[in-house]
């Protein structure tokens, strides 16, 4: 896992029977209850995470190679389309 100012890196091992919105819809539910459980003073938010979230593939990628690569594209310097989204690649 990588963290930012504003932002959460996570390099996930999944079973491709899972789909990328059930993988983020129990890490961000899980990951609220967990810190709401901490931290009594947000209890009373509505919602702690917005529904927002990116999703890559890597393909068969090393753990080392992945953190790496995160490490060095993961802080903004991502590639942007045309149409302006950003798309870190892990296929360098």
């Amino acid at each position: 896992m990588e963290t930012d100012k504003d932002h959460v890196h996570l390099f996930i091992n999944a079973s491709p029977s899972l789909s990328p919105s059930d993988i983020m819809a129990k890490v961000k539910g899980k990951t609220s209850k967990i810190l709401r459980e901490e931290f009594p003073d947000i209890k009373h938010l509505p919602s702690l995470w917005t529904r927002s979230y990116f999703v890559s593939t890597a393909g068969n990628v090393s753990r080392k190679r992945s953190s790496a690569t995160l490490k060095t594209k993961g802080r903004g310097d991502c590639n942007v389309g045309k149409n302006g989204d950003r798309n870190p690649s892990l296929n360098d």
